[in-house]
């Protein structure tokens, strides 16, 4: 941290204006981990590169570039530098994967790498060329470009057995394939065969513990990612990333003091570092396991940390989400109706972000016995579903379904309607139950079983309300209303 402290005062005003046309930043990481990637570039440049990957495993993409930079301003015919300068325009496992804003520099990069590497290794030119899958011209998908990336990433590291980051960046490549709604987690079992070995092998190398915990983040595959999740922040401990991390496991389990203190320290660090991103990521986890431990006082200390920042750039969709459900979770778990009822989208925020404001309007008109108004922000909803869903992004669609469907649930049931109201959260249930939720968020902010629950003890329905909380534990351990919930029922029978 000293060493960084001492960079950071020459350097701030060049990294923070990169920062600004960057996505998903972590923060410039002093302890790195292990990594070696050995290249046919100029010795002298051989540690800052393998300085670069380690910052790419740990997603400080803005870093990275400039490490990479570095590399090439050494050795102008260092084909990998540009590879690497290429790679860290590339998001995998966030969304897009393929930033549209920086997809041409990524594709200059690749391109000036294809033109050097005549010059490099066979290992290296197998690099180059899975790395010219993501970038190669033409109207292909991004999701065509990934998938293209994974095979050629497959044979590079079936063609090179011993290169552990072949495998690591193979194991990477499956994960940004990883589908949100394949609940089998093909994939995501798929990188865990790969990296598991290397774990164990390698415990020191920042991306194999990453990946390990990204690859099982889910209900199902949790457990097995706990001892990657204790050991990451020990191998990057300065990466507000490789910080707040291992939370993503801590949350799934329910290990919220674990949480806590994962997020208290990656809050601390992307502070420093002035990485606003992470440092929202962060804060959002900790109001989300602060609510699950009763700790509203703390809560709410953070809200009003949020509520102090400036300048939010709601164009980057980790900021606006996090700005969004950060003072929403407070509300909506405290039932505060009324308040609720107030929500207004942040200004700027994307569609698919801007519904969970919808949603927190319509939820708190409802239950405050306002049906009427709650269907307008219901309707809301409707529109925002078929916008995203005429713009390609299927995800965000269901997920803006799924909130029509429980603000509608919600207003049957405050007019009377008991059995549509049922009818109408379980539908919203099921849909959620058969998709994963995104990285960016801890969870939604009352899963549709659990509101579920509570709607069937509301309408005095015990053995119901009762399994259907069982249910939403099973899905999100430890959660405070589901706990609250189960436990009313029991009493109610």
């Amino acid at each position: 941290m000293t060493g960084f402290l001492r960079v950071l005062a020459i350097s701030l005003l060049m990294a923070s204006a990169a920062r600004a046309g960057e996505m998903h930043d972590h923060g410039v990481p002093e302890k790195l981990g292990d990594v070696s990637f050995p290249t046919s570039c100029a010795p002298s440049v051989q540690k800052p590169f393998d300085r670069g990957v380690a910052l790419l495993h740990s997603f400080a993409y803005v870093e990275a570039r400039e490490a990479f930079e570095g590399v090439v301003a050494k050795d102008p015919a260092c084909a990998m530098g540009h590879w690497g300068m290429a790679m860290v325009f590339f998001h995998p496992v966030w969304s897009p994967a393929l930033p549209a804003d920086t997809f041409g520099r990524g594709q200059a990069e690749a391109r000036a790498a294809g033109r050097l590497a005549a010059k490099s290794s066979p290992r290296e030119r197998a690099y180059i060329e899975a790395l010219g899958r993501l970038y190669e011209g033409g109207k292909a998908t991004a999701e065509q470009r990934t998938l293209a990336y994974e095979h050629a990433m497959a044979s590079v590291a079936r063609d090179n057995p011993e290169d552990v980051e072949a495998q690591v960046f193979y194991a990477l490549a499956l994960l940004s394939n990883a589908s949100m709604t394949d609940k089998t987690h093909a994939k995501q079992k798929q990188a865990i065969a790969v990296l598991a070995p290397l774990f164990r092998a390698h415990p020191d190398h920042p991306g194999i513990a990453h990946y390990l915990i990204h690859a099982c983040d889910s209900a199902e595959l949790a457990q097995r990612g706990l001892p990657a999740a204790r050991k990451y922040a020990d191998i990057a401990p300065s990466a507000p990333h490789a910080l707040h991390m291992p939370s993503h496991i801590f949350t799934r389990l329910g290990l919220w003091d674990d949480s806590i203190r994962s997020n208290l320290a990656s809050k601390k660090v992307a502070h420093e570092h002035g990485d606003t991103m992470s440092q929202l990521h962060a804060m959002d986890y900790l109001v989300y396991a602060y609510m699950q431990t009763g700790r509203d006082r703390e809560a709410r200390e953070i809200i009003g940390e949020f509520k102090t920042m400036r300048g939010l750039d709601m164009d980057d969709h980790g900021v606006a989400y996090s700005a969004t459900a950060i003072p929403i979770r407070e509300v909506v778990e405290q039932g505060r109706w009324s308040e609720a009822a107030t929500i207004a989208p942040l200004a700027g925020a994307p569609a698919s972000v801007a519904a969970i404001a919808v949603w927190a309007k319509g939820v708190g008109l409802a239950r405050g016995g306002h049906p009427d108004e709650a269907r307008a922000q219901a309707s809301r909803l409707d529109q925002i579903e078929a916008q995203l869903k005429t713009s390609g992004d299927d995800y965000g669609s269901m997920q803006a379904g799924v909130l029509a469907s429980e603000v509608k649930a919600w207003a049957a049931h405050a007019s009377g309607n008991a059995s549509a109201a049922v009818a109408l959260m379980t539908d919203a249930a099921e849909r959620e139950d058969r998709v994963e939720k995104l990285p960016v968020t801890p969870g939604p902010i009352v899963p549709a079983r659990e509101q579920l629950g509570e709607l069937l003890l509301a309408q005095k329905q015990p053995g119901p309300a009762q399994a259907a909380f069982k249910m939403a534990l099973t899905q999100a351990p430890g959660r405070a209303g589901a706990l609250r919930g189960e436990k009313a029922a029991e009493a109610m029978r």
